[in-house]
């Protein structure tokens, strides 16, 4: 059954709304940016109700003629949308924008608004565990030793990019020297071209290790005694790497 967790109070308020007219063969659609958890919310609240894409406009009409209740993700992907008719059905849809608005309306009985994940901060911090526990089953790693309000967390794209977002975190910090090399060999042999290449492709061993000594060290000059160079030359490659 699927589960789906949330504190925020529009959701709140939505999953309290279906709640009260589950009994009723009213349709509704959820309507939100890419990847904020409409359709988990449909499948939580509707966990019996066949599922079918937008982005299959055959499957949708020979699903409607079978069902009565029935859950339609991608909703704005539909071209016959004034084609269909729900009356005495029960139709849970989702959709990330609105397309003609008239005719949602006349559609829908209920229209929802769901916030993206950026607005819901106890939702990120609940999926943040949830998906860094995934990602150490995944990956097969020992429980690491990391803080995860380290972890730095991108919600541009919601649910997708937070979830890229935690695994890239969890493999960089995971990696031993001999895998490391491993992935600058593949990019090596990937990139590598042109006539000045070593100088070229040379940032990308130098940069990370003045970035990182320098933050361990916090001082250039321990840093240049820690790397045996000297202390102009690390100058001039903070500068050439453009290191604030």
């Amino acid at each position: 059954m699927e589960t789906f967790f949330t504190t925020s109070d529009k959701i709140q308020h939505i999953i309290k709304s279906f709640n009260l007219t589950k009994t009723l063969f009213v349709s509704s659609i959820i309507i939100g940016e890419p990847h904020i958890g409409k359709k988990s919310l449909a499948r939580y609240l509707f966990p019996d109700a066949p599922i079918v894409s937008g982005m299959n406009q055959e499957e949708v009409t020979q699903a409607l003629e079978n069902h009565d209740e029935l859950i339609i993700t991608d909703f704005e992907k539909l071209t016959n949308q004034n084609n269909f008719d729900f009356s005495n059905k029960r139709i849970i849809a989702t959709a990330n924008y609105i397309g003609n608005s008239s005719l949602i309306d006349d559609l829908f009985g209920f229209i929802y608004t769901m916030p993206p994940l950026a607005e819901r901060p106890d939702d990120v911090t609940y999926l943040t565990k949830h998906f860094a526990q995934e990602a150490l089953s995944i990956l097969m790693l020992d429980s690491l030793d990391i803080d995860l309000k380290n972890i730095p967390l991108n919600l541009s794209k919601n649910s997708q990019s937070l979830k890229k977002s935690i695994y890239l975190y969890l493999v960089q910090h995971s990696m031993d020297s001999s895998e490391i090399e491993e992935v600058l060999y593949h990019y090596l042999l990937k990139n590598l071209d042109g006539n000045d290449a070593y100088r070229e492709y040379l940032g990308l061993y130098e940069k990370p290790l003045i970035q990182a000594g320098l933050k361990k060290f916090g001082s250039q000059l321990q840093l240049s005694q820690v790397l045996g160079i000297n202390r102009n030359t690390l100058r001039k490659k903070i500068y050439e790497h453009h290191i604030d």
